[in-house]
């Protein structure tokens, strides 16, 4: 690997644990109530170096909303390509969507949360992915229930998300929580019945 190499995936390791620090601070404490020197401090630089990757807090929130929801877009899209039939693809888009949101709590949090803060451009951009992957979904629901509405289908998918993006409250870590296996196994299953009953 070579110096210019080395330096661009540093800085890219560096963004990424800003990122994920910022998630589990906003998750825990609200947009608001989190500075830049937090942001710094929780991802083992000062306040200042976060200025080095973004132009302000805000921007880390974008990141963070804009980051996932490409994310889920992009893999659901891989998702649906590989399957064989549509039967397969729902299956697999459940299971891909569960793997990200048990990996994701604090950032489903922070989207129910402080979508809010974003600014109009950010939102907007969030929203249009969002809404392209509400369609991936519906388009695989309506190969395998052609007699329903898109409108029906898109309230079979956002209530299959609700039940999935229950992590922050499922699939917490502690000593009254279920397995991680068993918090998997139940959204999946839930999330299929909601979606084929």
């Amino acid at each position: 690997m070579n110096e210019t190499t080395e330096r661009a995936q540093a800085k890219a390791d560096r963004r990424g644990s800003l990122l994920s620090a910022a998630a589990t601070l906003f998750a825990e404490r609200g947009f608001a109530g989190v500075s830049i020197g937090d942001l710094g401090a929780a991802a083992g630089v000062s306040g200042p170096a976060v200025y080095r990757h973004f132009p302000g807090k805000q921007a880390v929130l974008a990141a963070i909303l804009v980051d996932a929801s490409t994310g889920l877009l992009d893999g659901g899209r891989t998702v649906v390509e590989a399957a064989p039939d549509a039967s397969h693809a729902l299956t697999g888009l459940v299971s891909f969507h569960v793997d990200f949101a048990l990996a994701n709590a604090d950032v489903i949090l922070v989207q129910d949360r402080d979508i809010s803060s974003l600014a109009a451009s950010d939102s907007h951009a969030v929203r249009s992915l969002q809404r392209r992957y509400v369609e991936l979904w519906v388009g695989v629901l309506a190969l395998l229930h052609p007699s329903r509405t898109d409108a029906e289908l898109r309230v079979r998918a956002h209530a299959a998300f609700g039940l999935m993006n229950s992590t922050p409250h499922s699939a917490r870590t502690g000593a009254r929580q279920p397995a991680a296996a068993a918090v998997r196994a139940a959204l999946e299953q839930m999330a299929l019945a909601a979606l084929e009953a």
